[in-house]
């Protein structure tokens, strides 16, 4: 495995069992004595651990989910190299005593837990604990998030109009009026390493906490290769003109549905002239002040968030691992 593949959320071989997404085939699987389900509410995991070390995916059997939560949808994840299924319940609709208010915050630290359940079980915001997770249950989180986003959002006939269908364990919907088959949608987007010399390229969104910079990216556009849509989002959002582009690494990133597609890119011009529209600011940081930034001793810049790939690539950057 090359070292962009260690990335969060980049994967644990798992097997999708594409073969097995059949209705017959999931009413056996559901049914196996060793099924495992995974849980989701309103795109939060069910974890358990300690607040501060290591954390798992909860894995209960179908009766223990049916106890205590009602099931919205189902999907089928895949086999556990021991051959057991594994699956993942939206359970959306079950109401926790206090709901906060900021759920749809840029980021919601608020906790669920259910009264039925061992203190240390709650669902929690999956960027603030992607982390801490397996790479085996971070891919399990970020396949589900993202199937019942989709799922959330995505409910009627994009032909028609009419009301769709789960189908092919999760993984599809069919409409029955016109026929048609929809497909989980993943976005294509470009994050960008742009360096000259010793310096790299960071800026911030209109929103973001105070102190939070990152590298600049944005979505491809239909008929664009990756290379040209790393040169027009930057020229767009700073006006820097940006030559020679190589891709580095990827990493699914489902909030809501995009793909992170990293490339680094050497920057032909260095006069920053932002588009307040796109960004809020724009800044060249030196390797000796990115450093700084990692060390939490920067006098205004904070570091990109762990496990985010912008984290990922600016600290092989400073290391000169970019492999």
């Amino acid at each position: 495995m090359k070292n962009a593949e260690t990335v969060t959320f980049g994967g644990s071989s798992l097997n999708r069992a594409a073969h097995l997404r059949g209705r017959d085939d999931q009413t056996r699987l559901s049914q196996h004595e060793n099924a495992q389900v995974v849980l989701c509410w309103r795109a939060k995991p069910l974890l358990m651990g300690s607040d501060t070390g290591p954390l798992s995916l909860v894995r209960q059997s179908f009766a223990d989910v049916e106890k205590n939560f009602p099931v919205q949808a189902l999907a089928f994840l895949g086999l556990e190299e021991n051959g057991n299924p594994l699956f993942s319940a939206d359970v959306s609709g079950w109401e926790p005593e206090d709901i906060p208010d900021n759920l749809d915050a840029f980021l919601d630290a608020s906790e669920q837990r259910h009264s039925n359940l061992p203190e240390d079980h709650r669902f929690a915001e999956l960027r603030a604990s992607m982390t801490r997770l397996s790479a085996r249950d971070a891919e399990l989180a970020v396949m589900a998030r993202g199937l019942f986003e989709w799922h959330r959002i995505h409910g009627y006939c994009a032909m028609c109009g009419d009301k769709s269908h789960i189908a092919q364990g999760g993984w599809q919907r069919d409409c029955p009026s016109c026929g048609r088959s929809h497909f989980p949608r993943t976005d294509p987007v470009v994050i960008m390493l742009i360096t000259k010399g010793n310096s790299v390229l960071i800026g911030r969104s209109p929103g973001w906490p105070d102190g939070m910079y990152s590298l600049l990216a944005g979505f491809m556009e239909p008929g664009e290769t990756m290379e040209a849509a790393v040169r027009r989002e930057v020229l767009e959002e700073t006006n820097i003109e940006v030559g020679e582009v190589s891709y580095l690494a990827s990493q699914p990133w489902p909030f809501p549905a995009s793909l992170m597609m990293g490339c680094h890119g050497e920057a032909l011009t260095d006069q920053i002239t932002i588009d307040p529209k796109e960004i809020d600011d724009a800044v060249w940081v030196t390797r000796e002040e990115m450093s700084e930034v990692f060390e939490g001793v920067h006098p205004f810049i904070k570091p990109a968030r762990e496990g985010a790939i912008a984290h990922f690539l600016l600290q092989r950057w400073l290391s000169d691992t970019l492999d």
